[in-house]
């Protein structure tokens, strides 16, 4: 991190912070890629990067150089939400995936309302009236056109948590209350990541902190590539699940 740049930009000086900006627009191209290859439906790149320009800008304004944290990690979160609000706007998910979301997440919290425990996929495809193959490719459906890369930046290691649970928390739903304090919501969330079963932590922990592929998780574990994707995604519907009670305060 250049420290004179940042003085001066935290001095007023608008040449430090365009010198800032330009600096950090290949971040803002690599994000951008990464929400593009996720997405169901084809989307200007174009407009990917000047969303996340605004959400470069945001994170500028909002940094605090002297706490130690790296730039980049914590202005991708911010470049990738306004990313994904922009997306948002411009309704990028088909209305039968967001059907199917709506049925998944309304059957898991109706199990679990009920039995004080999240669904296993047998429990939770029970409780939508499917098969488990079925089931499995309602997942694999709403996973591919909701997927939002949560891994942060490249070279970000300082957080030695199992999983990046403050990069998580800002992607997991951008939509918390504003009353709600993000040290409150990366508490809740490390505190519902320990109570995933081991075996989600810890395929969270190779694909979000040691940017493992999901075949690469795979061999690792001996499963199958797509077994892998199962857990992953369950894993991230298990969090959203222990986020919303916070979202309806």
């Amino acid at each position: 991190m250049n420290a004179k740049l940042w003085q001066s930009y935290q001095a007023g000086n608008q040449v430090a912070r365009d010198r800032l900006l330009e600096e950090h627009l290949g971040l803002v191209h690599h994000v951008a890629r990464q929400v593009s290859r996720t997405l169901a439906v084809r989307a200007d790149f174009d407009e990917l990067v000047s969303a996340g320009t605004i959400g470069l800008m945001t994170a500028l304004e909002g940094f605090d150089a002297t706490r130690g944290l790296a730039f980049s990690t914590f202005a991708a979160p911010r470049i990738r939400g306004a990313i994904l609000d922009e997306l948002r706007k411009q309704d990028h998910v088909p209305r039968s995936i967001r059907r199917k979301t709506r049925e998944i997440t309304a059957a898991r919290e109706a199990y679990q309302r009920v039995h004080g425990h999240a669904p296993e996929d047998r429990e939770l495809a029970e409780q939508l009236g499917v098969d488990l193959d079925t089931l499995w490719r309602w997942q694999a459906d709403v996973e591919g056109a909701h997927h939002i890369p949560l891994d942060r930046a490249p070279g970000d290691r300082e957080n030695t948590s199992p999983v990046p649970a403050e990069t998580l928390t800002s992607e997991l739903d951008g939509d918390v209350e504003e009353s709600l304090t993000h040290e409150q919501e990366v508490s809740h969330l490390k505190d519902a990541i320990l109570r995933l079963k081991e075996q989600e932590r810890v395929v969270l922990s190779l694909y979000y902190f040691e940017e493992l592929k999901l075949h690469e998780i795979a061999k690792v574990l001996e499963l199958t590539e797509s077994r892998v994707s199962q857990i992953r995604s369950k894993a991230l519907s298990k969090l959203r699940v222990e986020l919303k009670p916070l979202r309806d305060v």
